[in-house]
This record gives C-alpha cells, structure tokens and sequence, in this order.
C-alpha cells in the first residue's frame, strides 16, 4: 500500500513537472495558453528571420505569435506560417500580411486590415502574404550599389590624400603655420602691453592737445576779427596806392624807376664819382696842399 502511495506521489510531481515547464516554455516564447487565440495561415516566398513566436503587430500593437511554420510542399517556394491571433480579432477579406526586418535582423509580421471590407474571412483561412521592400532591401538596392561606385573613388581620394600627407612641404608648412601662432601670441602679448601702458598716456596727451585747442578757440573768439579785417583791408589798399604811384610816369618815383635818361646820367654820375676817388688816392697832391707856415 505504502509503494502504490509514492508511485502515486512520483506520477503526480512528474506530470506536474510536465506541465510547469510545458508552460514555463510557452511562456518564455510569448505565448499565452490560457488566453484564447483563433488560428489563421499565410504563406511567404521567404521567411528569413521568422521564428516560433515571433510577433504579429496591427497598427505597431502585438495581436498575436507566430505559432508554427512549414514548407508548403503544394506550392514549391511557399513557406505556409501559422499565426495565433486574439480571437476578439476579425480580419476583413482583401487583408494580407507583410513580413518586415529591423536594422538588428529582428523579424515581425505585420498584419494590413482591408478596411473597406465587411466580408470577414473565417478562423483556419489563408491570408494573403506579400513582400514588401524593407529598410534593410532599400540599402541592398538603392545604396549598395552607389557605395560599389563611390569605393574606388574614394580609395583614389584616400592615396591622393595620402601622397598630399606625405610631401615634405606639408610638414614645412605645418612648422611655418606653428611659427606664425607663436609670433601672434608674441605680437598679442606686446599689444596688451602697449594697451595697459602707452595707450592710456597717449589718451592723456590728446586730451590735453584738446584742451589747448579749447584755449585756442577760446583766444581767437575773443579776437576782435572786424576790426583785424578792416585793417587788412586798409593795409591792402595802401599798398596798391603805392604800387600806383610807382607806376606813375608822373611822380617822383615813377620817374625814377621809368626815365632812362636819369638812369644813365645817374650811372655817369656814379662812374665819374668812382674815378675821382680813385684818382685822388693815387695822386691826393693834386687835390689838397698842406703848409705848415
């Protein structure tokens, strides 16, 4: 009695055990057993990175799990998929599923309602499944192929590049360029001098240059300037008297300057007067006698 007792006890820990990792797996793969699914198939040409239990989205929310997958062998190049959906779920006729691949590999199958239909399809039917172009396709299409022309290209930028690196004069130029920052540093450095110490003096000298053109201003509109310019005025006029009268053939200093006759006689005058002298100191016997008696 006391042996069919453990027996009893060991069926009942193993089924027991069954069941808890029955559902433990279920449960690590997404699916609910205790939630209530209906069953729908569809078929794809290729279902790379598809699994048990991969997730069914509507409008980016998880409907469902892919429950099972096996080769349609009725239809060489169909994968038949069968998908486990909330049977609250009514899929319209002219729906049809899309299988899409993230960046990471990560497959989903996305579930397209026909909304325009009021025909529903029944539990166990096909839907339709397409292919659509992925964001990983769009790369193998569209940019793989530029990147096959654009690599020899750029390989060729990269040896030029580094024939360009390589040439001594880079290196120069690079030394020249480290020169000239230390000479603007250097040029900074006394600028900042000049700007603390002389800059303020020459600040203080033009302002007192400003304060002597102040003075200045001051000092000329004190000066009676009419009554300068009425003195200039007369000075002007009385020189051009002047200039008149020695003009005038009639005076005394316009004959002077416009007789030529008095000219020469002048120069005779003159010319004799310097005989004379000259004369009288060689032979002043001739001129003046001196007695003593």
């Amino acid at each position: 009695m006391k042996t069919k007792s453990k027996e009893i006890k060991i069926a009942v820990a193993t089924i027991i055990s069954a069941l808890l990792l029955y559902f433990g797996i279920n449960y690590l793969k997404g699916v609910n057993l205790m939630k209530p699914a209906n069953y729908y198939y569809t078929d794809f040409k290729d279902v790379t990175g598809v699994t048990v239990s991969t997730p069914v989205m509507l409008d980016g929310f998880k409907i469902g799990l892919v429950n099972d997958m096996e080769y349609n062998y009725g239809k060489p190049g169909n994968i038949t998929v069968e998908l486990s959906l909330d049977k609250k779920l009514r899929i319209p006729k002219g729906s049809y599923t899309t299988m899409e691949l993230s960046l990471l590999g990560e497959a989903s199958v996305v579930l397209h309602l026909n909304k325009e239909s009021r025909d529903m399809l029944n539990i166990g039917d096909t839907i339709n499944g397409k292919k659509t172009v992925g964001m990983m396709d769009n790369i193998a299409v569209n940019v793989m192929p530029q990147l096959e022309v654009l690599l020899p290209r750029i390989d060729t930028i990269l040896t030029g590049l580094q024939a360009i690196l390589a040439n001594p004069a880079i290196h120069q130029s690079l030394s020249q360029i480290n020169m000239t920052t230390a000479n603007l540093e250097t040029a900074s450095r006394q600028l900042a001098v000049l700007m603390n110490k002389d800059i303020p003096t020459i600040t203080g000298n033009l302002v007192t240059a400003s304060n002597d053109f102040t003075q200045v201003s001051s000092n000329l509109k004190g000066i009676d300037l009419q009554s300068t310019m009425s003195s200039m005025d007369q000075s002007v006029k009385n020189m051009e008297s002047f200039s008149k009268n020695l003009n005038n053939p009639g005076g005394t200093l316009g004959l002077l300057m416009n007789d030529r006759l008095l000219y020469d006689n002048l120069s005779n005058t003159a010319n004799n007067a310097d005989s004379l002298m000259i004369d009288l100191k060689k032979n002043p016997k001739r001129y003046v006698h001196f007695s003593i008696w």
